[in-house]
């Protein structure tokens, strides 16, 4: 029978536990609760909308501190750090509003390759970095929102919240109420399904006709696609009305900025949804 062994001696017994080491902390305002987001942060200075900026950081063209920052959740203070986007340091800027009536021809992107008009370039100013919220594709004309507030036009234009968008828009051939009906129920395409909120007859020619809908998405020639969808090529499209903004007798070319009332009524209509 084995014998039972004694205790262990005292060279053999476990030995204590160390002291639990304090977490390696990362840079100020990068990893906690603290500070602002750095997307956030550029968006504020008028650097582009909130996506723009978020893509300005992965490109790695954002540092803090002379470091440079490709992580979207980084937080800073932007009165303590100082925040460079391709070594240009930011800085606050006035926020700026302006309607546009984009004529046919011009881009709404910031850059274009060819050098065609942009929407921004029909605005007055000229020391304050502005840009589009939206688009209007090539040939479409009508209303457009300028302004240097990244933060107000993340909300206008997030997917998800949805802002309600007027057109004229101009068809060959008069839709039935079937077509109607399909609109309203909505067009498949490549992305997803397209539905229109309403649409109604403005006037009627001998071979076109002039319907106001409206829309609450953004995709790329939606109302283009989803009319030749359904057998009817879009002739002209005018856009009247973002939200509560409206064209009223603007013309082609002309920018004037918002209203007190105006800027009220946006932000109003984006703090329907936390994005």
């Amino acid at each position: 029978m084995a014998r039972r062994q004694g205790p262990r001696p005292r060279s053999e017994a476990k030995k204590p536990r160390e002291p639990k080491r304090e977490p390696h902390r990362a840079p100020a305002g990068s990893g906690n609760a603290k500070g602002e987001r750095l997307q956030k942060i550029l968006a504020a200075a008028g650097i582009g909308s909130r996506r723009q900026c978020e893509e300005l950081i992965r490109m790695g063209r954002v540092e803090v501190d002379r470091k440079v920052i490709t992580e979207l959740g980084f937080r800073a203070y932007p009165q303590r750090h100082k925040i460079t986007v391709d070594g240009v340091p930011i800085r606050p800027e006035k926020p700026l509003y302006y309607a546009v009536y984009k004529p046919d021809g011009v881009v709404s992107t910031n850059r274009d390759p060819a050098g065609r008009p942009r929407v921004i370039d029909l605005v007055p100013e000229r020391e304050t970095r502005l840009f589009a919220v939206g688009r209007l594709d090539l040939h479409s004309e009508g209303l457009i929102l300028v302004t240097n507030d990244g933060e107000l036009a993340n909300r206008l234009t997030h997917p998800k919240f949805g802002l309600p968008k007027t057109y004229l828009v101009q068809v060959a051939g008069e839709p039935n109420r079937e077509v109607f009906a399909k609109l309203l129920r909505g067009v498949h395409l490549a992305e997803g399904v397209a539905r229109v909120l309403s649409i109604k007859v403005r006037r009627k020619h001998k071979q076109s006709t002039i319907l106001e809908m409206v829309l609450n998405e953004g995709r790329n020639r939606e109302i283009r696609r989803i009319m030749a969808k359904v057998g009817h090529k879009v002739q002209r499209l005018k856009r009247i009305a973002v939200g509560p903004i409206r064209i009223g007798k603007m013309l082609p070319g002309d920018a004037r900025p918002l209203s007190r009332q105006e800027i009220a009524a946006l932000r109003r209509a984006g703090a329907g949804r936390t994005v």
